[in-house]
């Protein structure tokens, strides 16, 4: 391969002569509204895992309680690899949509079944192993749904919008963060204790099921924009760099997302503030994530992907841990959501224009199914045990800067590939010839 065609995937429809389409905003919506459907509950289980730890894993001792929760939590990763290998691949082999319309279905299937296991005290081990499936249920579909998903808006957003478009993707997730944080305030204001253990926190779930049979009808409706079923599919063996680079930033990201999402249960076990204040840092979150992921993605289409990334990451870098120490010292409301709100909008401008940079460096005959994976074992492997890891080192150090140590660390990897890879912006990738 020649020097010059490093660049192909990343300006492979420009080649074509792809015109600028019109990309409706009800395709956008059916993407990344059933985007953030799909992780409204994933992210729930989190919010609200030390209920669900009291239900499902009673224990004498909390901390072992929590760690076993985060280890079913983590267990929803384990299958995440098989569905984007199966669901992302199907991306490639029969259109975007089916392989949409396949985890989101399956998606719906265990947001139902989790909301409805009886407790431990009900049924007895059964519940935890009942509880352990429907996180591998979750799992399997959500591995399937960011590669599909993400290739759809690359390949239906205009060329030179691209970052804007794959950014309301990930605001979608935030918006899922949003509604659970906004549930999950009502629900501790308005419940007692108790009843936020026995019941509170399966309506939070159910109430994401209701949305479901809507997020398959607009799904259903979706144009293709991949429908090639035959031929033979593009060589994985020049990309290979940009796939190693890429799981080393999405493992940055997903560990920064993760420890960011463990803020609730850090509020409650660590900083001991009152379930209002623990549940209204999630609302703090999701609206600070999404004006800065989408300005982000905005921003990443003028000046390209790297200068944001490299820029918002350092100053990242330099601002963890002397946020989570100001936590740690003065643990009040105003000082928690100012500290948090500062680090998710430095996240956000990091990591928003990651899966873009990825996903279009490779042709669309491998870009689902390669998106998929790589994304899959990046969470699967560093963002399925960064709670869990984060809780551990903080019970055996007893230190409550342990997710500051991690999530930097994390960064510092995340930040030597992003300055390795090259840039893929339309607009400051030269076309070049085959």
């Amino acid at each position: 391969m020649r020097r010059g065609d490093t660049h192909i995937a990343a300006t492979a429809d420009i080649e074509a002569g792809r015109s600028e389409p019109a990309l409706h905003p009800r395709h956008v919506a059916a993407v990344t509204i059933g985007n953030a459907l799909e992780f409204y509950d994933f992210l729930t289980f989190a919010f609200f895992a030390v209920y669900i730890g009291r239900s499902f894993f009673p224990s004498t001792d909390p901390s072992s309680t929590l760690l076993n929760t985060l280890a079913t939590f983590g267990a929803g990763f384990l299958t995440r690899p098989l569905g984007a290998i199966v669901i992302g691949s199907m991306g490639d082999r029969i259109g975007r949509r089916p392989a949409l319309l396949v985890s989101f279905g399956l998606m719906g299937a265990a947001i139902v079944g989790l909301a409805l296991t009886p407790s431990y005290e009900a049924i007895g081990v059964a519940a935890p192993i009942l509880v352990i499936f429907w996180r591998l249920v979750q799992g399997f579909a959500l591995g399937g749904e960011v590669g599909p998903s993400t290739a759809f808006l690359i390949e239906a957003a205009p060329l030179r919008s691209r970052g804007f478009y794959v950014s309301l993707q990930s605001a979608s997730q935030q918006l899922a963060v949003l509604a659970s944080g906004l549930i999950g305030t009502a629900l501790a204001a308005s419940l007692s204790e108790q009843q936020l253990q026995d019941w509170g926190w399966r309506v939070a779930m159910l109430l994401g099921a209701v949305i479901v049979p809507v997020g398959l009808v607009i799904r259903r409706n979706l144009p293709e924009t991949h429908s090639k079923t035959g031929g033979p599919r593009p060589p994985i063996a020049p990309h290979v760099r940009v796939i190693v680079l890429g799981l080393l930033m999405l493992a940055y990201a997903t560990i920064g997302t993760y420890v960011i999402n463990y803020m609730a249960t850090y509020a409650l076990t660590t900083l001991h503030l009152p379930p209002t204040i623990s549940f209204g840092v999630i609302i703090v979150q999701g609206v600070t994530a999404i004006a800065f992921i989408v300005g982000a993605g905005a921003l990443s289409d003028r000046i390209g992907r790297k200068p944001v990334m490299l820029i918002g990451g350092t100053v990242l870098l330099f601002s963890i841990l002397p946020a989570f120490w100001v936590m740690t010292q003065w643990p009040g409301v105003y000082v928690f959501y100012a500290c948090v709100a500062a680090l998710v909008a430095l996240q956000g401008i990091t990591a928003a224009p990651v899966i873009v940079l990825i996903t279009e460096q490779l042709p669309a005959g491998i870009r689902s199914g390669v998106v998929a994976i790589v994304y899959a074992f990046a969470i699967s492997i560093f963002g399925g045990s960064a709670q869990y890891i984060v809780a551990l080192i903080q019970k055996l150090s007893g230190d409550p800067l342990a997710p500051a140590y991690y999530w930097t660390a994390a960064l510092a990897v995340g930040l030597t590939a992003m300055s390795m890879i090259r840039e893929s912006a339309p607009r400051l990738v030269p076309r070049v010839a085959d």
